[in-house]
């Protein structure tokens, strides 16, 4: 039988194990949520007083899992002031912080700013998992850009296509300096049913060589071109003959200030006094050769519609001693002389094409020897005037043609005036593309020194024809007629015609053949003739 004092005292300690036990268990529930809340404040306290204090496990375990849900690093912690320098860390003790982002982030800003930066399409925060381009700064997260591909989209392919020379066989020419040249040597065999051009004339034939050369310069102002030729001729058999020609001209362009242009030429050339000569030498073996020296200056404004020119020209003809049938030599001193002309034109372009003009000459022909061997003056003033029209159609037509009268009053009073119609044209017409016609005439004023003859006015012209039948085929034409008509009384008629193709067999090396046929009759004695010829041979150029 237990006691009550015993009772009490036992039932007392249960109480207080019992107390004791609850309050264990309690204790660390009522006590976890508290330091829960207090973490938090007690981390702002210590960045707002600028105390470095340790990282929780909350937030390691919020990086990682950042990390892993968005494939994004979190922002690191940066404290607000520095704390002491930490102990290196060795190779057992790295950080558990993410690497710092703050220089890729510096550069992706400054990136953006750049004004030369190509734009970027607007990122798909839902494909890239990136943060908006407004809520970066707030967020602290760093911008994922959109990666550039690697294997860009490229264009299409076009295939062989290439670009073919317009003209394959076209030379290339030679650069010399800033000038090309373009040099072209003919070589070749020709039959000649009149190897002398004359009334007795035989057949014969003939070796002929042709070399011609032609430069243009290349300049960013200013213009020049220089043409240069050279013939010579020897019988392979028949009628003997031996001659040679050749001759060169140049002109220069200066485009000067306010509009004006000065425009300058030279020219000189030799070649056998040709049989048609209106002058008569008898008993002639080797008719005298003659040399022209050609020079001209001339100078042109325009004044919005009007054009205005004025040209000066010399023309120097000089020939050498003819040799007779018995071998003795007559000069020809009596008949060298220098003709000097001052042209001055007006015109007014009606439109861009047409520009009507009017032109006056006054000149001036000096012979040598005032008097020739049967005492004449020779020695004349010439006069003329023209009206005419230049054409500049583009790549259709261009050149010009006018009429007008010309005059030349000898010294001597025994000497009738040499006067007549003045017609003179130079036209360039391209009907199609590959085919040229060009169309020349002139009016030129002959003197003599046949005794109590003035002279004789010579018209002449010349139609010439090119067609580009195929790349590396092209055929010529030409037609011709020149008026003789002596002051004295009586008349020469001269016909020609030419036909002649050349095919390239590469750009170097072509095939050439021609045929030409001319006729003359006369009013005057001993003055008829007709030839036919044909040319066999090989062009090269460069």
């Amino acid at each position: 039988m237990s006691r009550p004092g015993v009772r009490v005292g036992s039932r007392i300690r249960g109480w207080y194990r019992s107390t004791a036990l609850g309050l264990c268990l309690i204790t660390p529930c009522l006590i976890a949520p508290c330091l829960t809340a207090l973490t938090p404040a007690a981390a702002q306290a210590q960045q707002a007083e600028g105390l470095r204090g340790l990282v929780s496990e909350t937030d390691i375990t919020s990086s990682i899992q950042s990390t892993a849900e968005t494939g994004l690093p979190s922002p690191r912690y940066e404290p607000a002031t520095p704390g002491p320098a930490e102990p290196a860390e060795t190779e057992n003790e790295r950080s558990t912080r993410a690497p710092s982002t703050a220089v890729e982030r510096e550069r992706a800003r400054t990136a953006q700013n750049d004004p030369t930066r190509p734009v970027q399409p607007p990122l798909d925060t839902v494909v890239t998992q990136g943060i908006p381009e407004n809520e970066e700064e707030n967020s602290g997260f760093e911008r994922i850009e959109r990666a550039e591909a690697l294997n860009p989209r490229t264009g299409a392919i076009e295939g062989d296509f290439q670009a073919t020379d317009e003209n394959p066989y076209a030379p290339l020419g030679l650069r010399f300096g800033t000038f090309t040249v373009i040099p072209t040597l003919e070589q070749g065999l020709t039959w000649t049913s009149n190897a002398d051009s004359s009334t007795n004339g035989s057949e014969a034939i003939v070796s002929q060589s042709t070399l011609r050369l032609n430069a243009v310069s290349d300049w960013a102002r200013h213009a020049a071109t220089v043409d240069a030729y050279g013939i010579y001729r020897k019988s392979v058999s028949g009628d003997e003959v031996a001659d040679i020609e050749g001759g060169i001209d140049g002109t220069l362009r200066f485009d000067l200030a306010r509009d004006y242009t000065a425009l300058a030429s030279l020219g000189y050339s030799i070649s056998p006094e040709s049989a048609s000569s209106p002058v008569i030498i008898t008993g002639v073996e080797d008719r005298p050769l003659r040399h022209t020296i050609d020079g001209s200056l001339g100078l042109s404004k325009d004044f919005g519609k009007l054009r205005l020119s004025a040209t000066g020209s010399v023309s120097r003809q000089q020939y050498g001693d003819a040799t007779l049938i018995d071998g003795s030599t007559l000069s020809q001193d009596e008949r060298n002389a220098t003709l000097a002309t001052l042209r001055l034109r007006t015109g007014y372009a009606i439109s861009p094409a047409l520009t009507p003009f009017i032109e006056g000459e006054f000149g001036r022909r000096f012979y040598d020897e005032t008097q020739d061997s049967a005492g004449y003056e020779r020695s004349a003033t010439r006069l003329a005037a023209r009206a005419g029209i230049m054409v500049d159609i583009e790549e259709k037509l261009s050149g010009e043609a006018s009429v007008g009268w010309i005059a030349e009053d000898l010294d001597d009073e025994r000497l009738d005036t040499v006067s007549g119609l003045a017609l003179a044209a130079a036209l360039n017409w391209s009907p199609q593309r590959g085919t040229n016609v060009r169309f020349d005439g002139s009016t030129t004023i002959e003197g003599t020194t046949d005794a109590g003859d003035s002279g004789s006015i010579l018209y002449a012209g010349t139609l010439r024809l090119e067609r580009q039948i195929r790349a590396n085929l092209t055929a010529e034409a030409a037609a011709g007629l020149s008026w003789r008509d002596y002051m004295s009384g009586g008349h020469d008629l001269t016909m020609n015609g030419e036909a002649g193709m050349t095919w390239w067999l590469n750009r170097t090396l072509g095939l050439t053949g021609r045929a030409r046929y001319e006729k003359r009759t006369s009013s005057l004695p001993g003055r008829d003739y007709d030839a036919t010829s044909v040319f066999m041979g090989i062009r090269m150029q460069r």
